[in-house]
């Protein structure tokens, strides 16, 4: 799981930097969990419960990472399950 983690964060902080955003991301924390797909869901059952993505970037890597943006956060896929969810604001809640 921590390699997972490790993986998903290089791949954010490489495609936030292929995009020239400087923005923090950081993990969905506990308080705002409930608001982004849990980890193991499916996509079938992401798209069932959260709707269409707004963005949807092809799969990368192997195994391949899939990444689907929505308005408040972004969900990462390994294959077709959550790997991760962060939250899309620049500010952690802590700092909020």
């Amino acid at each position: 799981m921590r390699s997972a983690r490790i993986l998903v964060a290089a791949f954010v902080l490489s495609v936030t930097a292929n995009l020239g955003v400087s923005a923090t991301v950081y993990a969905a924390s506990k308080e705002n969990a409930t608001n982004t797909p849990a980890a193991g869901s499916t996509m079938e059952q992401v798209e069932k419960n959260f709707g269409k993505p707004g963005t949807v970037a092809p799969a990368v890597g192997d195994p391949p990472i899939t990444r689907w943006v929505y308005e408040g956060f972004t969900v990462y896929f390994e294959h077709d399950r959550v790997i991760h969810s962060v939250s899309n604001d620049k500010k952690p809640a802590a700092q909020k």
